[in-house]
């Protein structure tokens, strides 16, 4: 079941044409409606009702709760909030109360939103798929034998199937946009830096970013535009727009330069994607964009330097769980070197230690300056590129994935051809530029998403670009 656009449905809600509670109560009825999906790990039934009751009193005084007034929402399990444990899926976190609630949760909840779960996830983000997750597997919400993509596939599963009006997702290397790709959504990957990371379970702290899945472009520019700024608990973050990024500028596309990436392009692309994207080319074209291409060398090294990369941040972010101050604890261990071994090898999933295993090698001595310190330069070699790109172009894009959402257990026993899923979306990771997946067409009666990319901290315009071409292409 679809929800109305944000902004009417706070409306209804100020107006005292709905009420908060009857918003969440339909939330909670169409997740426990559609459980087959796995989609959710815990609602916050009990403290989401309260928050209702709350804000409807607030509006029945004459006060404002906020810009978001009585909306529900769900937040991938790696965001710390009250309400419900906070797991990363992973049996390492099984029962964790958390103290204290992520900025992004914060800022939302300041603002009258209103959590109503948790959404399953590959277990530490540590996926494409969420197969990965310790406790049940998401289905794709159009055909339930393939996956939703990952590592944010529950909360893409939420989004498409109307358990809430948005979710929250973390994007490492694709997390956000290849299941809006795969699952039929919106996915908006931040600057890196726009979004607080404080209070969310690091996976690759200098590659993590928050941001929302929805099903309207103005829906992500609403949410980003409550969650986005400066945060003193996080020294990554950077300063917001002063212009509203709900400003958006859409229905002109003449004269906008568009860069279709060729790397994107190639024989590798399951080719009904090829021509999707070459249909969404031939509509910007007709709508007066100018197209060009455009070719980033560097992209053919983006997924070896990541998967280098992101292990070792992945190895350092990890070690804190050692069952004694962090995490699962192995009770029955008989001293302290027995008892790290025991609690890891029960806490931690299979990908969670064969990424451990991969970033320690790869910072280990003698192997540092051969693996880590390369897919550094690799990092600042595309970082150029795309600096130099967009010296050309106001915008890159090219499909968010070479193929369409495959099948349950097709490649879990391949971790190579699993890694390969994120080809597409890792490079904006590296660069720390913003970029959105949009649904663009169906190959196989399967969503396939387009992915518009932009330069740092140009979050408006590329949202602006892609409302205008949401509405060239609805």
């Amino acid at each position: 079941m679809s929800w109305q656009p944000i902004n009417e449905l706070v409306r209804q809600v100020k107006q005292q044409d709905a009420t908060a509670k009857s918003f969440v109560e339909k939330a909670l009825a169409l997740i426990e409606a559609q459980a087959e999906h796995q989609a959710i790990i815990a609602t916050t039934r009990n403290r989401a009702l309260d928050r209702a009751a709350m804000i409807d009193e607030l509006i029945r005084n004459g006060k404002n709760p906020g810009r978001l007034a009585g909306i529900p929402f769900i937040a991938k399990d790696n965001y710390l909030a009250f309400g419900a444990d906070t797991t990363a899926a992973s049996n390492m976190l099984r029962g964790f109360d958390a103290p204290y609630q992520a900025t992004v949760i914060e800022r939302l909840e300041s603002e009258g939103a209103i959590l109503v779960a948790k959404a399953n996830l590959d277990a530490f983000a540590h996926g494409s798929s969420t197969e990965n997750s310790d406790f049940f597997t998401t289905t794709n919400p159009v055909d339930s034998s393939r996956v939703p993509g990952g590592s944010s596939g529950g909360s893409a599963v939420a989004v498409v199937l109307g358990m809430a009006p948005f979710a929250l997702g973390s994007d490492t290397g694709g997390s956000i946009r290849l299941p809006a790709s795969f699952s039929g959504c919106v996915g908006l990957k931040p600057t890196y830096g726009l979004v607080s990371r404080s209070g969310v379970i690091a996976m690759a702290s200098s590659f993590d970013c928050m941001g929302p899945l929805t099903t309207r472009v103005d829906d992500a520019a609403l949410v980003l535009d409550v969650i986005a700024g400066n945060d003193p608990l996080d020294a990554t973050t950077i300063a917001r727009d002063e212009t509203p990024y709900t400003a958006l500028d859409n229905g002109e596309l003449k004269g906008k330069l568009v860069g279709v990436i060729s790397e994107y392009m190639n024989e590798g692309v399951d080719p009904e994607i090829i021509a999707i994207t070459n249909d969404a080319v031939n509509k910007l074209k007709a709508a007066g964009a100018i197209i060009k291409e455009i070719s980033l060398p560097s992209l053919n090294a983006a997924l070896a330097a990541y998967y280098i990369l992101c292990p070792a941040e992945v190895s350092s972010n990890l070690s804190r769980y050692d069952g004694l101050r962090f995490g699962h604890s192995a009770q029955t261990s008989g001293d302290l070197s027995a008892s790290y071994e025991q609690a890891r090898q029960e806490g931690f999933g299979l990908e969670a230690k064969r990424r451990i295993m991969i970033g320690t090698y790869v910072l280990s001595s003698g192997y540092y300056d051969a693996y880590y310190k390369r897919a550094l330069i690799v990092r600042t070699k595309i970082i150029n590129d795309f600096k130099a790109a967009f010296d050309e172009v106001d915008i890159l894009m090219g499909p968010t994935a070479a193929s369409t959402a495959f099948k349950i257990g097709e490649h879990t026993k391949d971790p190579m051809k699993m890694y390969l899923t994120d080809i597409m979306t890792v490079a904006a990771n590296l660069a720390g530029i913003p970029a959105i997946s949009l649904p663009a067409g169906a190959a196989n009666g399967l969503p396939v998403g387009i992915q518009f990319m932009a330069p740092q901290r140009a979050d408006r315009a590329l949202l602006s670009f892609a409302a205008s071409f949401e509405g060239i292409t609805e």
